[in-house]
């Protein structure tokens, strides 16, 4: 990451991954839960669900909406996030192609 001085403190240029940037185990996979995370919160709140019909259709427990809608998706798997999301009304589609680098990675685009 690149680093500058900007009146006196040492300011570091983020990757675009706040996970990679805290350097934590995973950070792609971390990245796309987290905005699986944020389109279910939108759909729930674009659709007027309350948690409890939100839970209903996402076949989850009122407790783990909550849960989910503060942030805590650390228990969920990638699937199950993408399951949610298609319970809530949402189509995924999801692209593989070749990548120049030797290692590819997961994006998330929003349509």
């Amino acid at each position: 990451m690149k680093k500058r001085i900007v009146e006196g403190i040492e300011i570091e240029a983020s990757t675009g991954n706040v996970f990679a940037d805290l350097k934590l185990a995973d950070a792609d996979k971390l990245k796309i839960k987290s905005g699986l995370t944020i389109e279910i919160a939108k759909a729930i709140r674009e659709r007027g669900l309350t948690q409890e019909e939100a839970a209903r259709r996402m076949g989850l427990t009122q407790p783990k909406v909550s849960a989910l809608l503060r942030g805590e998706f650390s228990n969920f798997s990638e699937r199950k996030l993408m399951d949610c999301l298609n319970r809530l009304g949402y189509d995924i589609e999801i692209r593989v192609h070749a990548t120049q680098a030797p290692v590819g990675h997961l994006t998330l685009t929003h349509a």
